[in-house]
């Protein structure tokens, strides 16, 4: 019995201090929770290995039930608090110094060495075991952040307002699943026996349940603090993984570059995520397909620096009409599409209906003659709910527009 008393002090222990932590962050520092973090993290590793007790329903160590249950709960807190950016920082700041652990051991075991102290002398095999146990486990950690983050936003539509049930679900799900995953390790390594899979697992639904009672009880009193996410599931998992960065790269790609809009690559790459978006969170957006009328014979009549020049025009008049939030690409020659946000399909046919005016006001070729653009348009959920529905539907109206003498805007047929 007293191990278990003793389990649980260490638990109490554990979650006070870090919640502290975490809470001061904006006097202390986000650093140093993300360092307590890290600094727990070698003898987290290093009791699941060689140090276990015997409770009534197992053999259990601490650093896996108490510590590792610990941190992945206090890292689901740290996104509840902050956002999916701030939390990658501790899960790939813990990964690259395991990564240089397994490295350098590598390394120490390649010198000669003499002995200074005596009866003393390094066990680098030891260093080397834990070191390969220390990554294999923050893989596992961070397999363990992503799910256990991604449920808990998927879970919320069922239990919003039961944060202290999320946490429970969370908890109970992903720490199965790395109790799995860390025994095969000790198995391979150490032979661990079976009743440690058991008895660890055990533990860790017992503390998944004390620490998510804890957790609830904090957060429920310091809710005032809490940010709230409306990002797309398919979005926090591209901050935590990095991709929004890869995407912050490609917004610096894929320009035409006539006239510095996004160009059709680009559409295709970023259409068919906001229209996800959009039909997802129960929005609408709107695709505008914009055709410059009789273009070819401006470059006929005037050469080809003079149809740039006026794709140019086109081009400006149009973004000058546009809300910041408006996508505009050239889709080809001189084909472009705006996307629209949160614009229904009567207000897309009146913002097309501006652009066409801008681009009838405001451009003209070297002899001073007008420049006109036929539009068709199309919006979710009534043309369809894909790229291609909307392409198809604008593409198909815009010739319509085309049809009925140019210099119009189409939207019904």
């Amino acid at each position: 019995m007293t191990n278990v008393v003793l389990f649980l002090c260490e638990g109490l222990v554990y979650v006070a201090v870090m919640v502290t932590l975490l809470h001061l962050r904006h006097r202390l520092g986000l650093g140093v929770f993300i360092a307590a973090l890290g600094v727990l993290h070698f003898i987290e590793t290093y009791l699941a290995a060689v140090f276990y007790v015997q409770l009534p329903f197992g053999v259990i160590s601490p650093g896996s039930a108490v510590l590792f249950a610990g941190k992945l709960l206090m890292i689901l807190l740290l996104y509840v608090k902050e956002d999916a950016a701030t939390v990658r920082q501790p899960i790939y700041g813990l990964l690259a110094g395991n990564f240089i652990t397994v490295a350098l051991s590598l390394l120490l075991q390649m010198h000669q060495t003499v002995s200074a102290v005596s009866n003393r002398s390094a066990d680098l095999a030891f260093i080397d075991e834990m070191g390969w146990l220390m990554l294999w486990g923050t893989l596992l950690l961070y397999l363990d952040s992503l799910l256990i983050i991604l449920l808990y936003e998927r879970i919320g539509r069922w239990t919003r307002g039961f944060l202290t049930l999320r946490f429970l679900i969370c908890g109970v799900v992903v720490l199965t699943f790395d109790q799995a995953g860390f025994y095969l390790a000790l198995h391979a390594l150490n032979g661990a026996p079976a009743e440690v899979f058991w008895g660890g697992w055990i533990a860790k639904m017992g503390a998944a349940i004390v620490y998510s009672l804890i957790l609830g009880a904090y957060l429920h009193f310091s809710s005032h603090s809490l940010s709230v996410v409306r990002q797309p599931i398919g979005d926090i998992f591209n901050t935590l993984t990095f991709r929004e960065r890869y995407e912050d790269l490609l917004s610096r790609s894929g320009r035409d570059m006539l006239t510095g809009v996004l160009d059709r690559s680009r559409f295709e790459f970023e259409a068919p995520r906001l229209i996800r978006n959009a039909v997802m969170s129960g929005s609408v957006i709107s695709l505008i397909m914009i055709d410059a009328d009789h273009f070819k014979s401006i470059n006929d009549r005037f050469g080809h620096l003079e149809g740039d020049r006026v794709l140019k025009s086109v081009t400006d008049a149009i973004q000058a009409g546009l809300r910041p939030n408006d996508h505009l690409f050239r889709y080809g020659g001189e084909e472009f599409v705006v996307l629209c946000e949160g614009l229904d399909h009567g207000s897309a046919l009146s913002r097309a209906e501006q652009l066409r005016l801008r681009v009838l006001g405001g451009v003209t070729t070297s002899d001073q003659s007008a420049v006109t653009v036929s539009i068709g348009v199309a919006s979710t959920p009534t043309d369809g709910t894909t790229m291609r529905d909307l392409l198809s539907k604008a593409y198909m109206r815009l010739y319509e527009a085309k049809r009925r003498g140019r210099n119009c805007v189409v939207g019904n047929a």
